[in-house]
């Protein structure tokens, strides 16, 4: 070898000996002085994903969805081998070989920088992107390249393959708001992961490289050349066989965005839960993972949406129709028949039965009418004599006969409607886009958006639970939600508490107060007040029980005037009303003042439950991301033998035992061995340590604020609306343990049926929001009653009946109807009634007298208020 060659190689290989020297020391000060500086790797072994806010039923349904990421975080046993594999070979497939550093990418990274003199993708690992997404920013410099190495070398030392793996999938973003796979399953597939196809795992496997770039919504040509590289670099790593390769190459982009699937519609109470949860938690209840269980009933909540549309829907048909949406010109989309010669005219009367389906677009013109409830967007296709057909934008033919079509007289105001119909063609003609709905046997009605509103809600009346809420037709089209926000008038259906006021002064369902005529002057309403019935009629000396099923109002005023405003304003704050919000003057007997829907409902729960107060609830529980409870409600329940329990441990705490000697403290009377706990205080946290000392804690208890007898008495006459009075139309559900009061407001602006048994207390409401009459004869028993029938008699299906149960101190005699007093032996008429033990009757009808010779009579039973 020549002098100068030999000189030449020592040189080089000393040169790069010095060079790699160099370079090990650079990295070993560079690791020094970084290394010092990284994050602790602790957080990742409880990092807090941002999940969003999710609300469920009773029963674990999903009900809503709140927050800005769409997250799903998984365990690493359920991510499905393919996704696994899928990701591996779009993104790193030496992951579980090298130590979080992948030195042959690192060297290709390199090798086009000399090259190139350009910064490219520097090999980054599955672990490096983990470093990368949770501690670092994406700047493509030298020193965040360092950072991410030396950390992802941190984390491969303290984390395994599996645990980095399942970060790396729950924590990318994948687009359209999906961060993780799950959520990437859900937006673009609506499926669960474990669902995924071959071509659809690895098209989600392709994002993560640029999730703009490669969505297969915004971008499905590069999409799928993505997926399809995905694709080929299964096989070749032999993840895949060829014939699923090529199965999964033939499958087109079919991927669009999906929403959240939900299990119960009930967008009124998810906006509740979400307001309740963002006023305890702030902002964090968008992202802290927290799942709302609340105490809606599924099957409940489902017949209270049904029920709410159907009588809307009842409502706007005795009112006329308003028209269809628009016309469309049907065959303006399709091309002229090329059969045609020339000169020759087209069938002037073409039907639809004559066009082709691919050659129309009268679906995607739909697409723009909003669909509210349960009414869904056609384009009239056909009119016969008596008969219409339609399409759905989704390419369903709906049939509508005459029954469904001949309600649908032009509507002209509340009260006037058009006149009748000949023919379908008198209100329909093809290309009109209207709107239809279910009807029975497959046919489907006319409809058209309700302009009425309503409002139905529906308690448990032991401890409040709010099992069915539906605040509108369409929550959507309107967010107001008329169960909490709609403050209107009750009307009669606040009758059955100014009656349980005189029944606890002294009245009995037996007193006598006269229907007639009354002026009153009363300043506070008019300078000259005439209240009148219903009927406009007047009937005379009516016993209270009669005067309530057939809802009198000149009744129910005297019968106020009687007890007193303000002992009846003191006595109303016992069903939760708030009396500064009442009117201080008689109209108060009929229901002037305002209440929402759940107000009227919690007051009816004291009448359903036997005389307790309880709160209207909403949220049984709340769950963080780590399944732990941080919210569980204590709410007060109704139990009558609790409350006899703790008046005899009050009656113990006050020195008295049951045998009447005193326990003192050197002298505790009985001996009880002392609880000790299974655990150390070591094992828990203080604040669990306290509790468990403290013991277990004893249940809330409702309070009485009825007395039994009360209740009872108030319930026997509220069963009677049903059976003889205003809200007879419930016989239909069959059932003797129902009980309720109508209730309809000056003009008809506000129909109610406020009814119960004793297991579901339900008000239902309709109404306009803006308040106007809703028209003649549309009291509660025909506006509101048959929304509460739908509901109850799903509600109640195969419930068998609640028996009432008569509370001691109630007797049954027989009476004289028309006096209230007991009925002579053998009499007819006579009719039995409930009264307290004390209130019995004692003057026998035509009178008496006592062993004086004087006349008896008990002033508590019978009023005569003329």
């Amino acid at each position: 070898m020549k002098p100068i060659f030999k000189k030449l190689v020592t040189f080089s290989l000393a040169s790069i000996l010095t060079l790699s020297l160099i370079g090990v020391v650079g990295l070993l000060g560079a690791y020094a002085y970084i290394t010092p500086k990284l994050p602790d790797i602790d957080t990742l072994k409880d990092v807090k994903l941002q999940v969003p806010l999710r609300v469920y039923d009773k029963q674990g349904g999903l009900i809503a969805e709140f927050g800005e990421m769409k997250r799903s975080p998984l365990k690493y046993e359920e991510i499905p081998e393919s996704l696994i594999q899928a990701v591996l070979a779009a993104e790193d497939d030496r992951f579980f070989e090298h130590p979080g550093v992948d030195y042959q990418g690192i060297l290709r990274a390199a090798i086009n920088l000399v090259l190139t003199g350009e910064k490219g993708q520097g090999g980054s690992t599955i672990t490096m992107q983990v470093a990368r997404n949770f501690f670092l920013s994406r700047e493509k410099t030298y020193l965040r390249k360092l950072n991410e190495i030396f950390l992802a070398l941190k984390i491969e030392g303290e984390l395994s393959k599996e645990d980095i793996l399942s970060l790396y999938l729950n924590k990318i973003y994948l687009g359209k708001r999906a961060y993780g796979a799950a959520a990437a399953a859900q937006v673009y597939y609506g499926k669960e992961p474990a669902q995924l196809t071959l071509d659809e795992v690895a098209m989600i496997a392709g994002l993560p490289k640029a999730p703009s770039s490669y969505n297969p919504i915004a971008n499905p040509a590069r999409a799928i050349q993505r997926r399809n590289y995905v694709l080929g670099r299964m096989r070749d790593l032999e993840f895949i066989s060829e014939e699923a390769y090529q199965l999964a190459l033939a499958v087109p982009v079919h991927a669009e965005v999906h929403g959240q699937d939900t299990d119960l519609e009930a967008p009124y109470i998810a906006e509740m839960v979400r307001n309740e949860m963002v006023a305890r938690y702030g902002d964090d209840a968008y992202t802290a993972g927290y799942e709302v269980y609340t105490t809606v009933d599924p099957q409940k909540q489902q017949a209270a949406n049904a029920a709410l549309r159907e009588a809307l829907l009842e409502y706007d048909r005795r009112h006329g129709y308003r028209g269809p949406v628009q016309q469309i010109d049907l065959l303006g989309n399709i091309a002229a028949d090329p059969a045609l010669q020339p000169g020759e005219l087209p069938d002037e009367n073409p039907t639809w039965l004559d066009t082709p389906d691919a050659e129309t677009d009268w679906p995607d013109r739909l697409s723009d009418v909003p669909a509210p409830g349960n009414l869904t967007p056609a384009v009239v296709l056909e009119v016969e004599e008596q008969a219409v057909y339609a399409i759905t934008r989704d390419n369903r033919i709906a049939y509508l006969p005459w029954e469904q079509l001949s309600w649908a007289r032009e509507y002209i105001d509340e009260n006037n409607l058009g006149p009748e119909l000949e023919s379908a063609g008198d209100v329909l003609q093809r290309g009109d886009i209207i709107y239809v709905a279910p009807a029975t046997n497959g046919c489907s009605w006319l409809a058209q958006p309700p302009q009425v509103g309503g409002a139905l809600v529906s308690l448990n009346p032991d401890n409040g639970a709010i099992e069915a809420l539906s605040g509108g037709f369409d929550y959507y089209a309107s967010k107001f939600n008329r169960v909490v926000q709609a403050e209107r008038q009750p009307g009669s259906s606040f009758k059955p508490f100014i009656y349980s006021a005189a029944i606890d002064k002294g009245f009995t369902a037996a007193s006598i107060i006269n229907d007639a005529p009354v002026v009153f002057d009363a300043p506070g309403l008019e300078d000259t007040w005439r209240p009148e019935n219903y009927s406009g009629r007047f009937y005379g000396p009516t016993r209270l029980r009669v005067a309530l099923f057939k809802s009198r109002n000149l009744v129910s005023i005297r019968l106020l005037r009687e007890i007193g405003i303000g002992y009846a304003l003191r006595y109303l704050e016992r069903f939760g009303f708030d009396s500064r919000r009442l009117p201080r003057d008689l109209s108060l007997a009929l229901g002037s003042g305002v209440l929402t829907p759940m107000e009227l409902a919690r007051g009816y729960t004291v009448f359903a439950n036997g005389g307790y107060l309880i709160e209207p609830n909403l949220i049984d529980y709340v769950r963080d991301a780590d399944q732990k409870v941080v919210l569980l409600n204590r709410r007060p329940v109704v139990c009558p033998e609790c409350l006899e329990t703790t008046a005899e441990e009050e009656e113990k705490d006050n020195g008295q035992t049951e045998t009447g000697t005193t326990v003192t403290a050197d002298d505790p009377g009985t001996e009880e061995s002392e609880w000790v706990p299974s655990f150390t205080r070591e094992d828990v946290t203080p604040e669990e340590w306290m509790q468990t000392m403290q013991g277990p804690r004893k249940p809330a208890i409702a309070p009485r604020v009825l007395p039994p007898q009360t209740a009872f008495l108030m319930n026997t006459m509220m069963r009677d609306v049903v059976r003889y009075g205003t809200g007879r139309g419930a016989h239909v559900l069959g059932r003797n343990d129902l009980a309720g009061k109508t209730g309809t407001t000056n003009d008809q602006r506000d129909a109610w049926f406020s009814g119960f048994n004793r297991n579901v207390v339900t008000i239902s409401w309709v109404g306009f929001d803006t308040p106007k009459p809703l028209g003649n004869r549309e009291t509660g028993a025909r506006a509101a009653l048959p929304m509460w029938i739908k509901y109850m008699r799903e509600a109640l299906r195969d419930e068998p009946e609640a028996r009432l149960q008569q509370p001691p101190g109630i007797v049954s005699v027989l009476i004289d109807p028309e006096t209230g007093e007991l009925a002579r032996s053998g009499d007819p008429d006579a009719v039995f009634e409930y009264f307290l033990a004390d209130q019995v009757p004692e003057r026998r009808a035509g009178g008496g007298n006592d062993s004086n010779g004087e006349r008896r009579d008990n002033g508590n039973i019978t009023r005569d208020l003329f």
